[in-house]
C-alpha cells in the first residue's frame, strides 16, 4: 500500500512539474514574435510611399499614380522616388539614407530575407529609390535634391493623387554645393551596386558609375546642402555637416569597388573629418559617424589592411563607444550613455524617437555578427560584452517595437491586432482614390478627414511610427505627429534585422544568454 501511495505521490509531483514546465514554455511562446511576418509587412510600407506611376504588381492597392509632372517645370524627369513620411515632399537626404540602409540590410541578411520569400520585394524597394537617383543625377555635378517644399505642403491635407501643392524642384551643383547630399546618394548607389552585382551586373555597374561621380562632385565642391537649398532647413537640416557623409560614401565605395583610393580617403581624412574623433550616441539620416565607424571596424576585424591598423583601431574604438552607450555600459556619466524608458526602450529625443531605435538595433545586430565571426567580444568601460548579449539587447528593442512594452501595442503598423490606427499620414487617413475619385482639396482634407476620431480608412502596413514618450506612453491621435507619423528611414533598418531574428528562431530556447535584456510585459 505504501508503495502505491508513493507511486501516486511521485506521479502527482511529476504532473505538477510537467504543468509548470508547460506554463513556462507557453509563456515563452506568448512572448514570441513572428519576425517573418514583420519582414513582409515592412516591405509593404515602401510601396505605400511610392511616388510616380505605380507598377502593375503594386500590392498596396489603396494607392494610385501621383507626382507625374515632377520636374516638368525645370525640364527634367523627376517622376518616381519616395515620399519620406506622411506628406508629399521628396527629400533627397532621408530618401538616400533609406536606400543605403535597405541595401546594407540585404548585403548582410540577403539569405535570411530570401528565406522568408521577400528578397524580390526588398530588391524592388531599393531599385525604386535608385532608379529615381539615376534620374535626379542629370550630369556629373548636378543632383536634384528635392521636389516640393514642406511649407506649402503642410498647408494641405490631401491624397498624393490629388496633389495641388508646389512641385518646385531644387538642385545642388558647382555653385550651390551639397556634399552631404551627394555623399549620401553616392553611398546609397554604391551599397545598392553590391546588392545587384550578381543578379543585374549592368545595373550594378550603372549605379557605381553614378556613385563615383557623385562622390567626386561632393568632395570637390564642398558645402552643406541646406545652405544651397534653403527650403529644406526646417525639415532636414544637415546639423552634422557633410564630412560624415563623405567618409561614409568613401567606405561604401571601397566596399563596392575594392579600390584603395576610397579606403585611403577614409584613412587620410579620419581625424580631420571627425571619423576617429566623434564619439556618438545616435545614428540617423543626418549623423552617419556610428555607421561609418562600424564599417571601418569590420575592416579591422577581418584582419585586412595592417598598414592602417592604428587608424582603424581608432574608428573601432568610436564604434564601440556607440554600442556601449546603447547598452548603458560607458561608465556612470549619463551623457555618455543612451537613456532608456522605464520599459527599456532606447530614448534619444521626443520627436520620432523610433528612428534612432531601429538604426541602433541594426548596428547592434551587425556588430554582433562581426564579433561572432571573428570570435571577439565588445569591451566597454563597465565590462566585456559577448556577441550574444549584444544581439539579445538588439532583439529586446525589436520586441519592444512589436509589442513587448507597457502599452502592449505594436508600433509597426499592421503587425498583430493592436497597433496605431490613426497614423499621421495624408494618403492613409483619406478614403482611397481607388474607391472615390472625387477631388479632395487642401482645406477639405483638413475639414473632413484630418480631425476625424475614426481610424484611418487605409492601413499603412509596415510603417514604424514615432513611438512612445519617455514614460512609455503613446497617444494614438492623428494630430500627435511626434508620435504617430512614420518615416521611410524608421522602417528601413528593420528589414534585415527582422530577417536575421527569424533565422535564429530555431535556437530561441537554446541559451539563456538570448533572454530579453529589458522587462517583458
Amino acid at each position: 500500500m505504501a508503495m502505491v501511495k508513493n507511486g501516486i505521490t511521485n506521479i502527482r509531483r511529476f504532473c505538477v512539474i510537467l504543468s509548470l514546465f508547460a506554463a513556462v514554455v507557453s509563456d515563452a511562446y506568448a512572448q514570441a514574435f513572428d519576425y517573418a511576418d514583420a519582414v513582409s509587412k515592412s516591405l509593404l510600407y515602401f510601396e505605400a510611399q511610392r511616388s510616380g506611376r505605380l507598377p502593375y504588381k503594386q500590392r498596396v492597392t489603396w494607392r494610385d499614380n501621383s507626382g507625374l509632372t515632377d520636374g516638368l517645370e525645370q525640364g527634367v524627369d523627376l517622376v518616381g522616388g519616395y515620399y519620406d513620411a506622411g506628406d508629399h515632399v521628396k527629400f533627397g537626404l532621408p530618401m538616400a539614407f533609406t536606400v543605403t540602409m535597405l541595401s546594407w540590410g540585404v548585403i548582410e541578411y540577403g539569405e535570411a530575407i530570401l528565406g522568408v520569400g521577400e528578397l524580390d520585394h526588398a530588391l524592388e524597394a531599393i531599385k525604386w529609390g535608385t532608379d529615381y537617383f539615376i534620374k535626379a543625377h542629370t550630369s556629373p555635378n548636378v543632383l536634384w535634391s528635392e521636389v516640393g517644399d514642406g511649407d506649402t505642403d503642410h498647408y494641405c491635407w490631401q491624397r498624393p493623387e490629388d496633389m495641388t501643392t508646389s512641385r518646385q524642384a531644387y538642385k545642388i551643383d558647382e555653385t550651390n554645393p551639397g556634399s552631404d547630399l551627394a555623399g549620401e546618394t553616392a553611398a546609397a548607389m554604391a551599397a545598392a551596386s553590391i546588392v545587384f552585382r550578381k543578379i543585374n551586373p549592368h545595373y550594378s555597374h550603372l549605379l557605381l558609375h553614378h556613385a563615383r561621380q557623385l562622390f567626386e562632385f561632393g568632395d570637390k565642391y564642398r558645402g552643406k546642402y541646406d545652405e544651397s537649398v534653403g527650403v529644406v532647413k526646417n525639415y532636414y537640416a544637415s546639423v552634422s555637416g557633410y564630412k560624415d557623409e563623405l567618409l561614409w560614401a568613401a567606405l561604401w565605395l571601397y566596399q563596392a569597388t575594392d579600390t584603395e583610393h576610397y579606403l585611403n580617403y577614409a584613412i587620410d581624412n579620419a581625424y580631420s573629418f571627425g571619423g576617429t574623433g566623434w564619439a556618438m550616441t545616435e545614428f540617423s539620416w543626418d549623423v552617419k559617424f556610428a555607421g561609418l565607424q562600424v564599417l571601418a571596424a569590420k575592416l579591422l576585424m577581418q584582419r585586412k589592411h595592417k598598414q592602417h591598423t592604428k587608424t582603424l583601431e581608432q574608428y573601432k574604438s568610436k564604434a564601440e563607444y556607440f554600442l556601449c552607450a546603447c547598452l548603458g555600459k560607458n561608465g556612470n556619466d549619463s551623457s555618455s550613455n543612451v537613456q532608456r524608458t522605464p520599459g527599456g526602450l532606447l530614448y534619444i529625443r521626443q520627436w520620432n524617437n523610433m528612428q534612432y531605435v531601429s538604426s541602433a538595433a541594426f548596428l547592434l545586430t551587425v556588430y554582433s555578427d562581426y564579433l561572432q565571426t571573428t570570435n571577439q567580444n565588445l569591451h566597454c568601460h563597465k565590462g566585456t560584452v559577448s556577441h550574444r548579449e549584444l544581439l539579445s539587447f538588439a532583439r529586446s528593442q525589436v520586441d519592444y517595437i512589436l509589442g513587448s512594452n507597457p502599452m502592449k501595442i505594436s508600433y509597426l503598423v499592421g503587425y498583430g491586432t493592436n497597433y496605431p490606427k490613426r497614423v499621421h499620414h495624408r494618403g492613409a487617413s483619406i478614403v482611397s482614390y481607388k474607391e472615390n475619385k472625387a477631388f479632395i482639396g487642401c482645406t477639405q482634407g483638413y475639414d473632413n478627414w484630418y480631425g476625424r476620431p475614426d481610424p484611418n480608412p487605409n492601413i499603412l502596413t509596415g510603417a514604424l511610427v514615432g513611438g512612445p514618450d519617455f514614460d512609455d506612453n503613446f497617444r494614438d491621435d492623428r494630430g500627435n505627429f511626434m508620435q504617430t507619423e512614420a518615416c521611410t528611414y524608421n522602417t528601413a533598418p528593420l528589414v534585415g534585422v527582422f530577417a536575421k531574428l527569424n533565422q535564429l528562431e530555431g535556437t530561441k530556447f537554446g541559451s539563456n544568454e538570448y533572454s530579453s535584456s529589458v522587462a517583458s510585459y
